[in-house]
């Protein structure tokens, strides 16, 4: 699929006069190119996927939860597929309280929900009483996030840098970690352990989120359930089903469903 090249113009100036400033985008796959703001950016979808790279650093951002760019960090970002961009500028005064380097943040249901109710009314910056009230919430929301890893961490060996590209290679083959251990020469406990002190995550988990985030750009593509399961290893569409409920908590219809009703009111 082609990727617009900043489609939309990247801001070299907003009004955060309120130390907070809101943007919202139903993007098409769009790349942007390295470039930096004056300010902190709160990156968050609430559909889709996007690949970041910031100050050499790579992240992937999920509808789990946001990235947070320090201000004046150079980041670039691709999503393959179509996204619901909610970005949250901050001052620099704000972002003096926020993380000196880029990290995943959790967002919650309280600061979800003003992004979304932002970006139905297309507010950007905060004008009614009421708008500056929830503008301060999601400030305190932001602030007080906690910091999480990334969702697929990345391994610093060569060794397990292997291994995950050769899960990655083919999602339709699921295999175990002793399987995976016993092609690298590893014993199961060996690579386990290794996965565990170099991503924080087990092998198995780390496979289930990269198949759940591979499940998302497939759906958005247009891709049947059928489809997609198959082609990431499931036995059936109902096992896909399981999973993709317990990793977004909704099933893959309602999840295209609800990025159909976010595009058409766009």
């Amino acid at each position: 699929m082609q990727r617009n090249r900043q489609h939309h113009p990247i801001p070299d100036s907003v009004d955060l006069s309120q130390d907070i400033y809101f943007r919202h985008l139903e993007l098409e796959p769009t790349e942007w190119g390295s470039h930096t703001h004056p300010w902190g950016q709160l990156n968050y979808l609430t559909h889709g996927v996007m690949s970041l790279s910031i100050a050499g650093t790579s992240f992937l951002s999920p509808p789990q939860y946001a990235v947070w760019i320090p201000p004046g960090m150079a980041h670039t970002s691709v999503n393959a597929t179509a996204a619901s961009y909610r970005a949250v500028y901050l001052s620099l005064a704000a972002s003096a309280r926020m993380p000196v380097e880029p990290c995943a943040l959790t967002v919650g249901p309280v600061l979800r929900a003003i992004l979304d109710e932002f970006a139905r009314i297309d507010v950007r910056v905060p004008a009614t009483p009421q708008q500056k009230r929830m503008a301060r919430v999601a400030l305190d929301q932001i602030e007080s996030a906690q910091r999480l890893r990334d969702y697929m961490p990345a391994p610093s060996s060569a060794l397990l840098r292997q291994v995950l590209a050769e899960v990655e290679a083919d999602l339709s083959r699921k295999r175990s970690t002793k399987t995976l251990a016993a092609q690298f020469h590893l014993t199961e406990r060996t690579l386990e352990r290794r996965c565990l002190a170099e991503m924080g995550i087990g092998l198995g988990e780390w496979q289930q989120r990269l198949r759940f985030m591979r499940a998302m750009q497939a759906l958005d593509a247009g891709q049947t359930i059928k489809q997609v399961a198959l082609a990431l290893g499931y036995s059936s569409p109902s096992v896909f089903i399981s999973m993709f409920r317990r990793q977004a908590g909704q099933t893959p219809d309602q999840y295209r469903r609800a990025s159909s009703a976010t595009g058409a009111a766009s």
